[in-house]
């Protein structure tokens, strides 16, 4: 290790402990009681127990959730990344009038928060009879999430280079039949990354689901989160413990599709 690399390390390792120390604490409070928090709040549990974590995983409500979250995540993510690669693809690969406008109006799409949209939008979804149903969150997160898709699938787009489109036309191979034989297998990286980044910010949406639900037949984990909170704020060590398991499908899934997700970056950060 060389001496000028030593503080980048350092930086690394206290960014990682900072981040993992509170899940650790978690981990380790939802296996005390109450009084145990009460009595020995960074000691190790004495004795162990287990029914904060078995009780929240033998609650039907909350696999309820999870599946909840798991099928509004996944219509998003096929939804989002769906529209955005045919949008990418026209604005990467065809010359017309506005193009470059267009995109203008995708980008500037990432400086709109979505708080700014919460009443109209309700007023929308209630009009078209949306609220308590999954398609009224699946919709806009799908609206919400175009901007940053289309910006990074176009960028790959774009740098697949034009003598292969020849190639393919001369062969009898149409536009169509290019973006989707050749350019979507060649994109794999740029998919995988937009379609991570969809399901994580779908997964820990909590307004919008929080908005359009009002029966708890489709709450999702987050706000399942918040309402063990307010049911249970008088014993901690479970909150805890409805916490920790609540964070594990998505810990779980960033833990497999994290090389997928920098891997795609990086190319797109070389390719532009």
């Amino acid at each position: 290790m060389k001496a000028r690399s030593l503080p980048l390390y350092v930086a690394v390792w206290v960014v990682g402990i900072v981040m993992v120390t509170p899940l650790l604490y978690a981990l380790i409070s939802g296996f005390k009681t109450t009084d145990q928090l009460s009595e020995n709040a960074f000691g190790l549990p004495s004795p162990w127990v287990t029914s904060n974590y078995t009780d929240v995983l033998g609650s039907a409500s909350f696999w309820q959730m999870l599946g909840s979250s798991t099928l509004i995540a996944v219509g998003t993510t096929v939804l989002t990344v769906g529209a955005a690669a045919l949008a990418a693809f026209a604005l990467a690969r065809f010359a017309f009038r506005g193009r470059e406008m267009m995109f203008t109006l995708f980008t500037i799409g990432l400086m709109f928060p979505f708080a700014v949209a919460i009443l109209p939008l309700f007023v929308l979804l209630r009009t078209f009879g949306l609220l308590d149903n999954p398609w009224g969150v699946i919709l806009p997160q799908a609206a919400f999430g175009l901007p940053i898709t289309i910006v990074i699938l176009r960028g790959f787009f774009r740098a697949i280079p034009g003598e292969l489109e020849e190639a393919a036309t001369l062969d009898g191979c149409g536009p169509f039949g290019f973006f989707w034989r050749i350019l979507l297998p060649m994109a794999r990286p740029a998919l995988g990354t937009v379609s991570v980044l969809a399901i994580v910010a779908s997964w820990n949406n909590f307004l919008l689901p929080l908005l359009v639900f009002s029966e708890q037949t489709w709450w999702t984990i987050p706000i399942g989160v918040q309402q063990f909170q307010g049911q249970y704020s008088a014993d901690i060590a479970r909150v805890f413990a409805y916490l920790i398991l609540a964070m594990v499908p998505a810990l779980a899934f960033y833990a497999v599709a994290e090389r997928q997700l920098i891997g795609g970056i990086t190319m797109g950060a070389t390719k532009g």
